[in-house]
């Protein structure tokens, strides 16, 4: 009876359904997440930082995953719903969706063939502080004011809506029944890409202090969009 079960099992995770409906929207989600978190901004910084001081990492790490878990959940699930009630908008958000993909790509582009020359400083400004004895120590930030900054630059942070709520959950509901797949590989992008900047700060931090580096990275986010753009208005 178990060899039964697991043939089966077999059987489905072959199967054209499986593939529609979990493997091509999870990979979707994933790429597309990966491809709207990697890049140069407040949070990401504030991470950076937070992994190369070792400061209350395992909560800002935690607060930033969450929180886009609930976004993107959240713009599935609402604008799911809408598209549902109205069938005709799907094919409205799908070219809109693909709009937009191509601008941030060609953004990216742009960037990458003309690089700014902004690169990740981590290092905090701040002067170290001499206690009594006049040994120099480094200050250390409230687990309460880290938290509170963290929630800040993530809610507070308009983008992080049009990304998250409206293009994510968006672009979702043209998976169809796939889009929770999609969801959950845009939330395992979220939680991979800040475990990583986290936790292997001290690793990347002379990585990423380079422009070349961001020109690579916004290099690989031009070309994804371009692509997903591309999946979106090809026939279905």
């Amino acid at each position: 009876m178990l060899m039964v079960v697991q043939n089966d099992e077999l059987v489905f995770l072959a199967t054209p359904l499986y593939r529609r409906t979990v493997l091509t929207p999870l990979l979707a989600g994933l790429g597309l997440g990966f491809s709207l978190i990697v890049a140069i901004g407040a949070q990401n910084l504030f991470v950076l930082r937070q992994g190369i001081r070792r400061e209350h990492l395992v909560v800002v790490v935690a607060v930033c995953a969450i929180s886009d878990a609930v976004l993107i959940l959240l713009g599935v699930s609402g604008i799911g719903l809408v598209l549902q009630a109205v069938p005709w908008l799907i094919v409205v958000v799908r070219w809109a969706g693909a709009a937009f993909l191509v601008g941030y790509g060609l953004l990216a582009a742009r960037r990458a063939l003309r690089p700014s020359g902004e690169t990740l400083n981590v290092h905090s400004s701040a002067p170290p502080v001499p206690d009594a004895g006049g040994t120099v120590m480094r200050t250390r930030t409230t687990l309460t004011a880290t938290v509170l900054t963290c929630l800040a630059l993530t809610w507070l942070n308009p983008h992080v809506y049009l990304d998250t709520v409206f293009l994510l959950g968006s672009i979702a509901s043209t998976h169809g029944e796939g889009r929770w797949a999609f969801a959950i590989g845009a939330c395992v992008a979220s939680l991979v890409w800040f475990s990583a900047l986290g936790f292997g700060a001290r690793f990347l931090g002379r990585w990423l202090d380079t422009p070349r580096a961001w020109r690579i990275l916004d290099a690989v986010i031009a070309v994804v969009m371009f692509a997903i753009a591309l999946s979106l208005v090809l026939p279905h």
